[in-house]
């Protein structure tokens, strides 16, 4: 027992100081893959600019009738640049392809990091996936309108999962050329719309009435503020790509408050480039008619068809790097979580030269063919009928996502002040500890609102089942997690203690195995 208890405590204190990645352990991921541009363009993709753009923003005014929306973002880039300052001092002590759930669990206790970890694995799934119904309807509406030729959405949503799948196992820094290329074109054409916007605005000019606080009066903020957080997903992420980077404890801080401040900022200036191109005073009235049409039509009028076209082109693209991303972060969890004993301990190796995490990346690959298969055997509406199932596809994945997402950021940041408290760095910690403080206290406020409004969010009846069971998914994934960190932590104590701990805990093992 007195050795047992040794090992645990020099597992936690070598990970807290960050060991290097043995080189050739098919259970550490291949270190020095990404650098700083890499690492950002990596976890940028996932915020899918022009879906939020052309998506998420006119459903936001046309939904809550909330003008004030671009000051949404401004007030969410603060809340969650609050979040990442202990966020990224976490990071500097834990370097784990696990993130939420090694920093919960070196908090909280290994048995909250099992819940954790769970919970992210199908909060990560359930946003990827959730795309694949919305990219399959826009590739079978881009077929149909350019091409004259009538396919079925989930044959384009079936196709991209296997491409996803195969580009997952390619090496992390070829992924990361992909998904730079389509988003800097793709914000690219944002940019140029926003000039178009303000060179040519609406009767009533260059207005700053979206950036007013009044404007954010009424019942309808909270449940706008959960349609927006949606658009920030991606910069959270930056902590799973740690060990595939030279100098994590500098990189991942770095590229967790670029990613926060320039999705802010561009997000702000793009919804408010859409109230100056259709008017403060017409915006809602136009988001409620045309909905995912209004930034088409807006362009159209001021930058031609042309470049219209070439917009729905990278609409879909973008969509498909969104996919790529998070397919990514879904296969670097489970790799954390069969390195830990969470998952099969397949589940903790590397593939080949790649190093890529093949087995978590061949389980998402098949959990997404098997969901996009079940809504296609459901789907029996008609092309373009609100109700059809391709649409809930992506309004139900998004929505369980985010608030997945959401719990869990609100939980890091308690994880953040119990474990510089514990370490006796309260002291030196104390602004950190502040801004953990109010970022946990607005997250859970946000996420509350998400459950009390999630009939809406997804477009349900405020009587469906689907308020209750939707959110339902994530209780189950945290209860599930929660139970196997007791089982662990009773039959198998010295698994549990290596939770969160990650390639860390094997080193040391190899370590002692070549003392001896």
């Amino acid at each position: 027992m007195t050795t047992g208890s040794s090992s645990t405590s020099r597992s936690r204190t070598t990970a807290e100081s960050g060991i290097s990645t043995f080189k050739g352990q098919d259970r550490a991921l291949r270190a020095g893959r990404l650098g700083t541009a890499g690492l950002l363009l990596s976890v940028l993709a996932a915020t899918a600019p022009l879906m939020v753009v052309a998506g998420v923003m006119p459903t936001t005014f046309g939904v809550m009738g909330i003008v004030g929306q671009p000051l949404l973002f401004v007030i969410l880039g603060v809340v969650l640049a609050l979040f990442s300052f202990g966020y990224a001092e976490m990071s500097r002590h834990v370097h784990n392809a696990g993130a939420f759930y090694a920093y919960i669990s070196r908090g909280l206790g290994g048995t909250a990091g099992a819940g954790a970890a769970l919970v992210a694995l199908v909060a990560y799934s359930a946003l990827q996936v959730g795309i694949y119904g919305i990219f399959g309807f826009e590739v079978s509406g881009l077929c149909a309108t350019y091409l004259d030729l009538e396919i079925a959405w989930w044959i384009p949503a079936l196709l991209a999962a296997l491409i996803v799948g195969g580009l997952a196992w390619l090496k992390i820094d070829v992924n990361a050329r992909v998904l730079g290329v389509l988003l800097i074109v793709e914000v690219a054409l944002v940019v140029i719309f926003d000039i178009a916007a303000v060179a040519d605005p609406a009767k009533e000019g260059l207005s700053l009435h979206a950036f007013n606080p009044d404007t954010l009066t009424g019942a309808g903020v909270g449940t706008a503020l959960c349609f927006c957080i949606a658009a920030f997903l991606g910069f959270e992420q930056a902590p799973v790509y740690a060990e595939e980077t030279s100098r994590p404890h500098i990189l991942v801080p770095r590229v967790m408050f670029f990613a926060v401040a320039g999705v802010a900022v561009f997000f702000a200036l793009s919804c408010w480039a859409l109230t100056v191109a259709a008017g403060p005073s017409g915006i809602v009235g136009a988001s409620q008619k045309q909905s995912a049409g209004l930034l088409f039509n807006l362009t159209e009028s001021r930058l031609g068809g042309t470049f219209t076209d070439v917009l729905h082109v990278l609409f879909v693209t973008g969509m498909f790097a969104a996919m790529l991303s998070f397919h990514n972060v879904v296969a670097r969890y489970a790799f954390a979580m069969g390195r830990e004993g969470l998952l099969p301990a397949a589940f903790g190796r590397t593939t080949g030269a790649s190093g890529a995490p093949g087995t978590g990346s061949l389980l998402q690959t098949i959990v997404s063919v098997v969901i996009v298969i079940a809504f296609a055997v459901a789907d029996d509406k008609p092309a373009g009928d609100p109700t059809a199932p391709v649409l809930h596809l992506f309004t139900w994945g998004g929505n369980v996502g985010a608030l997945g997402v959401i719990l869990l950021m609100a939980a890091a940041s308690l994880s953040v002040i119990v474990f510089f408290v514990r370490r006796g760095a309260a002291r030196a910690q104390a602004w950190r500890l502040a801004t953990s403080v109010i970022a946990g206290v607005a997250l859970l406020v946000i996420a509350g609102y998400t459950v009390k409004d999630f009939d809406l969010l997804v477009g349900a009846g405020p009587d469906s089942a689907l308020s209750w069971a939707l959110p339902g998914i994530i209780g189950a994934a945290l209860v599930l997690g929660l139970v196997q960190g007791l089982v662990l932590r009773s039959r198998k104590p010295e698994a549990h203690a290596r939770i969160g701990l990650g390639n860390e805990a094997f080193q040391l093992d190899k370590a002692a195995e070549t003392a001896s």
